[in-house]
């Protein structure tokens, strides 16, 4: 006699197994897209300590200085500043100036490049009738030391800083420079009058054909940090000469320090 129950039974055990079966495969899909995302290469997020740009800060040397952080004091030196050990090169041009300094031990002499365009110069002012003289030139370290005190004592420092340099900060240290009179005119010598004579006038005009410039001109002492000197010369050579006493400028803007 067949079972009546048989058929419910068998129904209910098919339905079992199709749970089973349908268990089963979801499990294992699962598995196997948990395995396939572990498998992959893990990436990672970029240190932000190497992915920060970095600028290469230039290195502070006598070829390429650095721009100074402190300010000038009232008589354009910077505060306890001391003297490098090595003179400052911008574009193959030496600088020294308050900010600038030359070592204590540089001793280069008359620089004979300046000197021989110097002593062209002085022959042609003469052929026009002018007895120009170089009546100062080279100073050691020790000799502006010993003058710029004597100013100090005569004068006080703060005038004194206006026309005198500190030892290691003159341009007579580098032996380019030159402070030029008219012979018979002693009177005139180291005064802006110099400047307005014919024979100041045909040196102001003529010094860059040999390559000189008027170092500290009229209206530039907030710029060059001296007074104007109608008698100080400095060698640069012929082309940077005439591209500064065209433009009017100083050495310091032509060089971009200032």
């Amino acid at each position: 006699m067949k079972n009546k129950h048989l058929p419910l039974i068998i129904g209910a055990f098919i339905s079992m197994a199709l749970i089973v079966a349908i268990f089963v495969v979801y499990n294992y899909k699962n598995n196997q897209a948990n395995i396939a995302l572990n498998e992959q290469p893990k990436i990672t997020e970029p240190n932000e300590s190497h992915e920060a740009s970095t600028t290469d800060e230039p290195e502070n040397t006598p070829e390429n200085p650095t721009k100074p952080e402190q300010q000038p004091d009232e008589n354009g030196y910077l505060p306890n500043q001391e003297l490098p050990t090595e003179p400052t090169y911008i574009n193959d041009i030496l600088l020294a100036n308050k900010i600038y300094p030359l070592p204590s031990t540089f001793a280069p002499g008359e620089n004979p490049e300046a000197k021989q365009a110097l002593d062209q110069m002085l022959a042609a002012a003469k052929q026009q009738g002018f007895d120009l003289v170089a009546f100062s030139g080279y100073r050691s370290f020790e000799y502006q030391t010993t003058l710029y005190n004597n100013y100090v004592q005569r004068d006080g420092q703060a005038a004194a800083d206006r026309y005198s340099a500190r030892p290691g900060y003159s341009e007579h240290q580098t032996g380019l420079a030159f402070d030029i009179g008219e012979r018979g005119k002693e009177d005139l010598w180291l005064t802006e009058e110099f400047g307005e004579t014919p024979a100041g006038q045909w040196l102001f005009a003529h010094a860059p054909e040999y390559g000189f410039i008027l170092r500290f001109p009229q209206n530039k002492e907030g710029i060059t940090g001296y007074m104007y000197e109608s008698w100080h010369y400095r060698y640069v050579g012929k082309d940077i000469a005439k591209e500064i006493t065209t433009k009017n400028i100083t050495l310091e803007e032509y060089l971009g320090v200032k």
